[in-house]
C-alpha cells in the first residue's frame, strides 16, 4: 500500500520554531515512515491545554475547537484527510475548560519508525496553548472513550476577597469563606452509585446517556485560598461536574446543609437543582488524567518507543560578544 508524506524530521526545526521544508529531501521524510500493506496503525495522544479561547473540544472550526487545532496539525504532519485519521477525544469537554490529560488516539495506514519527529512538528503547529504531552503506539482495542475506566476532575476555587490576578483563568473567585468541612461531609453523598439525572444538564449530542454513574472518590483539598474539588468516577453526564461543584460550594457558603445532596439526588430531576444553584463557571474545570483497561494500554508488537518530548542539550556554553 502506497503512502503518502510522513511525518516532519527533527531538521524541519530551528530554534524550536518551523523552517522552510523544502530544504528536506523526500528521502528524510520518507525515512520515518515503515510501509504497511495491508493494515492500520492506531496511535494515543495525552494532551493539555487551556481551554480559555477554545469553544470546547468537539470539532468546529469557528471559533475553532481542541479537536480542530489537532486535526489541522495532524492532517498537515500526515498529509491524511479527517475522514482517514479518525481522531478520537476521551471526553468532550465545554468551551473554557482546560486539561492536563485528555486523551485521544487517531489512525494511520503507515507505521512510524520513530515517534518524536512526529511529536515536535504537532508542538510546532499547534498553538502554545494546545500541547501534545505524549504520543505511543496503541493495540487495536484501545478506543480513546470508550477504553475508559474512569476520569479524574479537578475544580478550582479561589476564597478570598478579592482575585489572584495569576489565578484567575483557572480558577473560579468566590469572595465569600467557604467552610471545606461542610464541603467534604457534602461530597461523601455522592461518592457511590447513584442516578445523576438530577445534575445533568440536556444536550442532544448524546441521545439519552446512562443516568447511573459511579464515584468513587470525591476530594475536597484547602491550600490556603485556594480550594481544589477532585472527583474520580466511571463517567460523567454533560455538565454535572459543574453542577456538583455548584451545589458543594453553596453547601461551603453555609446556605444550604450538607443533605441537602441525597435529596436532590433522589428526585432524579434537573429542574429541583435549579432551585438552589446555577453551574460552576467553566474555567475552574481541569480534565486531570483518564485511566484505561490495562490490557488496552498495551504496546503492539514491533512499535516505536513512546514520545514525551525531546530534551535540548548543551555541549558547550555558548555567551555572545565573549
Amino acid at each position: 500500500m502506497g503512502c503518502a508524506t510522513p511525518a516532519l524530521p527533527p531538521s524541519l526545526f530551528t530554534n524550536g520554531s518551523l523552517s522552510s521544508p523544502q530544504n528536506i529531501s523526500m528521502t528524510a521524510l520518507n525515512s520515518l515512515v515503515k510501509v504497511s500493506d495491508p493494515g492500520s496503525y492506531k496511535w494515543r495522544l495525552v494532551i493539555a491545554y487551556d481551554g480559555t479561547k477554545f469553544a470546547g473540544w468537539q470539532y468546529q472550526v469557528s471559533p475553532p475547537t481542541i479537536q480542530y487545532m489537532l486535526e489541522k496539525a495532524l492532517i498537515q504532519i500526515t498529509k491524511l484527510g479527517r475522514k482517514e485519521l479518525l481522531l478520537v477525544g476521551a471526553g468532550r469537554t465545554d468551551a473554557g475548560v482546560h486539561a492536563w490529560g485528555q486523551v485521544a488516539h487517531f489512525v494511520t495506514p503507515f507505521n512510524y519508525t520513530s515517534l518524536e519527529s512526529i511529536h515536535a512538528a504537532l508542538n510546532g503547529l499547534l498553538p502554545q496553548d494546545i500541547r501534545v504531552r505524549e504520543i505511543s503506539a496503541a493495540v487495536p482495542e484501545f478506543h480513546a472513550r470508550f477504553s475508559c475506566r474512569s476520569k479524574v476532575y479537578r475544580y478550582q476555587i479561589y476564597s478570598d476577597t478579592f482575585m489572584d490576578p495569576f489565578q484567575r483563568h483557572w480558577a473560579y473567585h468566590c469572595a465569600y469563606k467557604l467552610n471545606a468541612c461542610k464541603m467534604r461531609e457534602a461530597a461523601q453523598h455522592f461518592v457511590g452509585k447513584h442516578d445523576f439525572s438530577a445534575f445533568a444538564n440536556a444536550t442532544r449530542e448524546d441521545g439519552v446517556p446512562d443516568p447511573l454513574k459511579t464515584i468513587s472518590r470525591f476530594d475536597i483539598i484547602q491550600m490556603g485560598s485556594l480550594v481544589q474539588l477532585e472527583v474520580e468516577g466511571s463517567g460523567f453526564m454533560y455538565r454535572q461536574v459543574r453542577n456538583m461543584v455548584a451545589l458543594l460550594i453553596q453547601v461551603g457558603k453555609e446556605a444550604l446543609d450538607s443533605d441537602i445532596v441525597p435529596m436532590i439526588l433522589e428526585t432524579k430531576d434537573r429542574r429541583e437543582l435549579a432551585k438552589y444553584t446555577l453551574p460552576a463557571p467553566p474555567h475552574g474545570l481541569s480534565l486531570v488524567s483518564v485511566k484505561y483497561k490495562e490490557d488496552h494500554l498495551q504496546l503492539p508488537p514491533d512499535c516505536p518507543v513512546t514520545s514525551f518530548g525531546r530534551h535540548h542539550t548543551l555541549t558547550k556554553c555558548k555567551l555572545p560578544f565573549y
